[in-house]
């Protein structure tokens, strides 16, 4: 049985600590439906200050809604709108201080201040996108971009 632990230390180290976590969670399961479930649940309890966090599927046309824990979600995001559509677009994370500041941000929750995607590709090939919002302005720095970006490679590995 998995059971989570206390993240402790400065952020590198809570990671690090992180994504043990997250590739014993994952370990030999290699359904993508489970696997972003799951994901998401010990993202979500394991950090502060989130609102939401999830995946986004492509389906070949536009992004739609998968796993993922918090308020209920926008089901489709066009790739030409938000910051979910911005990082699939650009096939690089977008880490905003301030979501309404944002050019074409999509407010599926008025609560979100702050987000941070990354944008999930095998090869060429795009996956999807790991999405995190905070109520809080700022709350995404480098080292969470780091740590969730490999966090979000786990993923992608669990799928081979």
């Amino acid at each position: 049985m998995f059971a989570s632990q206390r993240l402790d230390g400065d952020k590198p180290e809570q990671y690090a600590q992180l994504t043990a976590q997250a590739q014993a969670l994952l370990a030999g399961e290699h359904d993508r439906i489970a696997n972003a479930a799951n994901l998401s649940a010990l993202v979500f309890h394991a950090l502060p200050d989130l609102n939401w966090v999830g995946f986004y599927f492509f389906d070949g046309t536009e992004l739609v809604v998968g796993p993922f824990q918090g308020q209920p979600a926008c089901v489709r995001i066009p790739l030409d709108k938000g910051v979910c559509g911005a990082a699939a677009r650009s096939r690089r994370t977008q880490r905003i201080d301030d979501v309404h500041a944002f050019p074409g941000h999509i407010a599926c929750d008025a609560a979100s201040r702050s987000e941070l995607v990354v944008p999930l590709f095998d090869g060429d090939t795009l996956i999807g996108v790991f999405d995190l919002d905070s109520p809080l302005t700022a709350r995404f720095d480098v080292d969470d971009q780091t740590g969730l970006e490999a966090v979000a490679r786990i993923w992608l590995e669990s799928l081979r």
